[in-house]
């Protein structure tokens, strides 16, 4: 049994150790060259420092391990992993590296987190088929696809004040949730780190909120990014089908911009890795929109995948199939509404738009 009381203090306590912790990494950050130098693709006009995220980073690691009551079979394997991740994001903002050196910094952590605590996706099971047991060729591969796929899409969309650190406590709160929801010993767990992570960037925010003293840089949105992917695989490792679409709706919003950032590319004939200003956050504020009022309708967004995603654990099969394809549908107008992929691209509403000439040339007909 866990005392609440010990663990909802710990977490308030790194929410405390946050606020005091950032002010000092912002000098550091200074110190060592870790800053964000505005040009054409920075939404910044001064410089700014970027290594934000090593005050999460320290924060976090410090209570899990020495305050919350947590096994250390988790925690130090995950404590390893991150340092790899936060090493790699604090060198890409001193001097920024090439993409293939982010991403092998990036794939060290997932491969020592993955057999340190043994988190390959070993089982899924299927609606009307059952459990398939899946051979290490495939579950492997799958596994770190996932870390890497979620830890770059919170990456892509740090680009405004606020935006990926709120998103992350949205996206990481839903997930403790959850966790809760299912009061299983290990998610029970997990929660109790979600939930002190959750605090570690609360105690951040204020700093990074527009207009931001501090930017995340690639060490916080990296380290944002992995410890969400390695978190929710906690509960994957023996996947079913709703379990593998509830965290892939928790994160709907930068998973969304990555998907809709690939495509938007490819149908432009530009290499997938190569930046642009088409981004959702872009487009909002295109539409008219200021930079706080474009974090804060990302974070509705957000919140509206988290209530979503909350739907999931009490529906049956076909009320989750229905849930999905509601959503799917919406994410669908939404995208095309803000012109994600371009302005031209727009195919659902202009079949809509279609069908409602149709209707209003039919309904003239009658009368």
């Amino acid at each position: 049994m866990y005392d609440m009381y010990q663990v909802l203090i710990n977490i308030l306590l790194s929410i405390a150790l946050s606020v005091g912790v950032t002010p000092l990494i912002k000098k550091l950050s200074y110190k060592i060259g870790a800053v964000d130098i505005p040009n054409k693709r920075r939404m910044n006009t001064e410089i700014m420092p970027s290594m934000g995220g090593l005050g999460i980073y320290l924060v976090f690691f410090f209570t899990i391990i020495f305050l919350q009551p947590v096994a250390n079979r988790i925690a130090i394997p995950m404590f390893i992993a991150a340092s790899f991740v936060i090493l790699t994001g604090m060198i890409d903002d001193i001097k920024e590296i090439s993409p293939k050196m982010k991403m092998a910094g990036l794939l060290a952590a997932a491969l020592i987190i993955i057999f340190l605590n043994d988190l390959t996706i070993a089982q899924v099971s299927v609606p009307f088929i059952g459990e398939i047991n899946l051979p290490m060729w495939i579950g492997l591969p799958f596994t770190i696809l996932w870390i890497l796929a979620i830890t770059n899409s919170i990456n892509l969309i740090d680009g405004l004040d606020g935006l990926a650190s709120g998103v992350s406590i949205i996206a990481l709160s839903t997930m403790g949730i959850i966790g809760v929801f299912f009061l299983d010993t290990n998610s029970f767990e997990t929660s109790i780190m979600i939930f002190t992570l959750v605090g570690s960037i609360i105690g951040f925010l204020p700093y990074n909120f527009n207009p931001a003293k501090i930017y995340l840089g690639d060490t916080g949105a990296l380290f944002l990014g992995f410890m969400i992917s390695v978190l929710s695989l906690y509960g994957l490792k023996n996947v079913t089908l709703i379990s593998l679409i509830i965290p892939i709706v928790i994160l709907g919003i930068p998973i969304t911009d990555t998907i809709y950032a690939m495509l938007r590319r490819k149908l432009n004939k530009m290499p997938i890795s190569s930046a642009d200003k088409h981004h959702m956050h872009h487009r909002l504020m295109t539409l008219g929109l200021t930079h706080r009022q474009t974090v804060l309708v990302i974070y509705l967004v957000a919140g509206i995948f988290s209530m979503i995603a909350l739907l999931y654990p009490i529906s049956t099969l076909l009320g989750s199939v229905l849930i999905t394809i509601a959503l799917l549908i919406g994410l669908e107008v939404f995208v095309e509404l803000i012109g994600l992929v371009g302005e031209d691209r727009r195919p659902l509403l202009k079949r809509l738009r279609q069908f409602g000439d149709k209707l209003n040339k039919n309904n003239k007909k009658k009368h």
